[in-house]
């Protein structure tokens, strides 16, 4: 088996490092409040519900429209939507080395914003939207002037999706919705969500289940608050949908086949959420490592003793076999459908988001008190990081999904 890289990604992320320099870091430096010790509270609108204040907001749209200009943004997209037929196993290894190189413009992961784009919502329409839907929404969504939130999770269900409660009644050309969702990401800017409701069988089943596309400024469409988190701003709303009135043409995907639309944004995301979470974990085990060898304590680097030697040994070994365990799943991707290397990708997601918590705790552990402050960035990546553990699958379900492959559970056996 061959680990090398592909021939052309060590070249292209030398000229992305190169676009970073030139680019990105000279309006990161105008804007250092958002990146150092102030960073949460200067992102933060504290009087507003603790949303992402909007100067912060327009600081990463013109990151994004400096990498879309140059070619970097749609990287991972087709050629057909302005991308570069950027594959899996590209978006991994970049995904990497950006949250390798820390915190920055270039890669914010509080706000999934990078200069490489993540866009499920594009692949979502390229897969399952009409030829209108993909008209309306994909050069919409790359430019920002159409945004989606994704309305799955609701009060009294999270993981166990197939027993939500919302439901949609057709009434005459169209549907009738009723429900309440939560963590709604991005509702605040959103023009729509993607709000999955029950429209046929029984609490339980898979099948019945549609995808909607709801204007948020659809009457009865109500976001009463947002949920205040351990990593600031919050742009986690709760969404309630009282009697809210779609047209039939608002179904994303097939009716009653919803669940495979979120099937497809859990599975984009994840891989590309492992590979960030691998890039985080290795820029702290490097800072660590670097600190211990500069710090002198009694009398000689702190680097020495085995205590803080070993921790740091373990973890660098791990995101050897993480990095390793990531790139196959991605490969993986590439050459088949998504859902037949779900435990693949379930594998390198939930390891990697573990690695990062315990790499982020551990160069806390060796900077001793300045590691803890927030003039380092471990605690911001320790926060960041750790809602990836619950977030698109807790790693309960994703350890489950392995099972079912592994034990032969289910529909998962294979």
């Amino acid at each position: 088996m061959d680990f090398a890289l592909p021939e052309h990604l060590p070249g292209l992320l030398a000229e992305m490092d190169a676009f970073i320099e030139a680019e990105i870091k000279p309006l990161e430096r105008e804007h250092i409040q958002y990146f150092d010790q102030r960073r949460e509270y200067a992102r933060t609108d504290w009087e507003n519900g603790g949303i992402p204040r909007r100067e912060w907001e327009d600081l990463l749209d013109e990151m994004r429209r400096r990498a879309d200009a140059a070619g970097w943004l749609r990287y991972g997209l087709p050629a057909r939507f302005g991308g570069r037929d950027g594959s899996n196993l590209d978006m991994a290894v970049i995904r990497e080395h950006l949250a390798h190189k820390g915190l920055g413009l270039h890669n914010d992961l509080q706000d999934e914003s990078s200069i490489v784009g993540n866009f499920p919502q594009v692949i979502m329409m390229d897969r399952f939207g009409t030829e209108a839907q993909k008209s309306e929404w994909v050069e919409a969504v790359l430019t920002g002037k159409r945004s989606m939130a994704f309305g799955l999770t609701e009060p009294g269900h999270g993981s166990d999706a197939t027993w939500l409660e919302t439901t949609a009644v057709a009434d005459g050309d169209g549907w009738i919705i009723n429900g309440t969702k939560r963590w709604n990401t991005g509702v605040h800017r959103a023009t729509h969500d993607l709000i999955f409701a029950r429209t046929s069988g029984e609490p339980g089943q898979a099948r019945g289940i549609t995808a909607f596309l709801v204007p948020t400024d659809a009457p009865g469409f109500h976001v009463p608050f947002y949920w205040w988190t351990f990593n600031m701003p919050t742009d986690h709303g709760e969404v309630e949908l009282k009697d809210v009135r779609v047209p039939g043409d608002a179904v994303l995907g097939e009716v009653d086949r919803g669940l495979e639309v979120g099937q497809t944004f859990l599975h984009e995301n994840r891989i590309r959420q492992a590979a960030s979470s691998l890039g985080a974990a290795q820029y702290c085990i490097d800072r660590a490592v670097a600190y211990a060898g500069d710090r002198v304590v009694f009398g000689k680097p702190l680097a020495v003793n085995q205590a803080v030697q070993w921790p740091l040994v373990e973890l660098q070994t791990e995101a050897q076999m993480v990095r390793l365990l990531v790139r196959y799943a991605a490969a993986q991707l590439d050459a088949n459908h998504h859902m037949e290397v779900s435990d693949k990708v379930s594998m390198a997601n939930y390891r990697a988001n573990r690695l990062v918590c315990e790499a982020a705790d551990r160069a806390m552990q060796v900077h001793g008190g300045i590691g803890y402050s927030r003039h380092e960035p471990f605690e911001h990546i320790y926060r960041h990081h750790r809602r990836y553990r619950i977030t698109e699958g807790a790693e309960e379900i994703q350890m489950r999904r392995i099972a079912q492959r592994l034990f032969g559970f289910g529909k998962a056996a294979k």
